[in-house]
């Protein structure tokens, strides 16, 4: 039997580390993003490579960018931020106008993005970062 003492400490002592466990998988899955936008990789992956100098290739940079010091654990809070912002804006100019419904429109991905990013603005990327060794 567990002491109660260690069940009240076990989830207050995992969530700092479970945050950064979340900040390093949706940045590897926001910087697959800019992979395919940027360099069309793996192939047949929608939407494929986009011309740079286009709303798409600028979403391409930042998912690409953003998602790389989200993962390396850089400047967490102002990117977390830019980039929840960058989601927003994609839901409402790309999948907002197909339907008001996000199991329509194809919006579930962008709504998640930008809602865990607010989070991550908020709540800093965790104990295990380059952000929390500087302080």
């Amino acid at each position: 039997m567990i002491p109660i003492e260690e069940k009240t400490t076990f989830p207050a002592n995992w969530a700092p580390r479970l945050l950064s466990v979340l900040r390093i998988v949706v940045g590897l899955l926001f910087l697959a993003h800019g992979i395919v936008k940027l360099f069309g990789f793996p192939a047949g992956a929608q939407p494929g490579q986009v011309a740079l100098f286009s709303i798409y290739g600028l979403a391409g940079v930042l998912e690409f960018a953003g998602g790389l010091l989200i993962v390396a654990r850089l400047l967490t809070r102002p990117v977390a931020f830019l980039l929840s912002g960058e989601m927003a804006f994609a839901y409402f100019i790309a999948h907002a106008p197909v339907s008001f419904f996000p199991g329509v429109n194809g919006g579930e991905a962008a709504i998640l993005f930008c809602f865990v990013f607010l989070y991550l603005a908020a709540a800093g990327p965790g104990p295990w970062s380059l952000d929390a060794r500087s302080r």
